[in-house]
């Protein structure tokens, strides 16, 4: 008999479309961690990750998903359970190394357990954007070479695990994305005098690093994204075709055209 799939929900729409696609599928939460599916999931403290593993097993279950935003829980060393307290040296040392270590090493917890760990476009066909996917008006070709320019800049700081997503406007770098996130790049990008665009609105690109495990933290755009584009005075954005997460994808794809901005999924090299 095959094994039951586990969500482990985290903030955002992503688990709640897991949920509805896979009913089957045990939810469990962790403590701390805002989710929509609070009130059909077990909950769990990270600080007694031994008791979610045990529950898991108890379960049957034998594969899980991590969906949605993960945001960092403080930790009590105090209520470390011996799985916790086993695995902390290990957990204590990926942080520093930057988000994509972190993720790893969390994933690694997992598949010790014996779980298999999916993505989530592995379990929501269409999740992401096939190459050609186009909405709004053509770019220019200064467009093209801006977000060529983007796509550049993100391939030569993807060793440094910073972000995913880069603005370039008239060949400038307008911003990198940080820990903040997206809106907090398009928010400072809006704020860039005209003079520094070089005569070009500017693009967004949005892209997985190089070598990104792609099964957990997956770049994420929607309708939001193309709205903060938009007032950002961008002229459009690109993005990964098949390693970007496109929420609501009408809708996203609608707002684009309504927006009067391009949105172009692309294959990166």
């Amino acid at each position: 008999m095959e094994g039951r799939l586990a969500i482990l929900a985290c903030g955002g729409a992503l688990p709640v479309l897991l949920a509805r696609a896979h009913p089957e599928a045990l939810h469990f939460t962790l403590r701390g961690v805002p989710s929509e599916l609070t009130q059909t999931a077990q909950e769990f403290p990270l600080e007694q990750i031994g008791a979610l593993f045990a529950a898991m097993t108890d379960a049957g279950v034998t594969k899980m998903v991590f969906a949605g935003t993960l945001t960092r829980p403080t930790l009590n060393p105090a209520e470390f359970d011996a799985e916790m307290t086993r695995l902390a040296p290990g957990l204590m040392a990926a942080i520093p190394q930057g988000d994509d270590a972190l993720l790893r090493f969390v994933i690694s917890m997992f598949e010790e357990q014996g779980l298999t760990v999916l993505g989530a476009h592995e379990l929501l066909p269409g999740l992401t954007a096939e190459a050609g996917l186009t909405a709004g008006p053509a770019p220019s070709t200064g467009d093209l070479a801006d977000a060529a320019r983007a796509a550049h800049i993100l391939t030569a700081i993807s060793p440094l695990d910073i972000g995913q997503g880069c603005v370039v406007a008239g060949g400038q770098c307008l911003g990198i994305e940080t820990v903040q996130g997206t809106d907090a790049l398009l928010a400072y990008v809006a704020l860039a005098p005209d003079a520094l665009r070089r005569g070009q609105r500017g693009v967004y690109v949005k892209a997985p690093k190089l070598g990104q495990d792609l099964r957990i933290d997956m770049p994420t755009v929607g309708p939001n994204t193309v709205n903060a584009v938009a007032d950002a005075g961008l002229a459009g954005m690109v993005i990964a075709a098949g390693k970007v997460v496109v929420m609501q994808r009408a809708e996203t794809l609608s707002m684009a055209e309504k927006r009067g901005i391009f949105l172009i999924s692309r294959d990166f090299a």
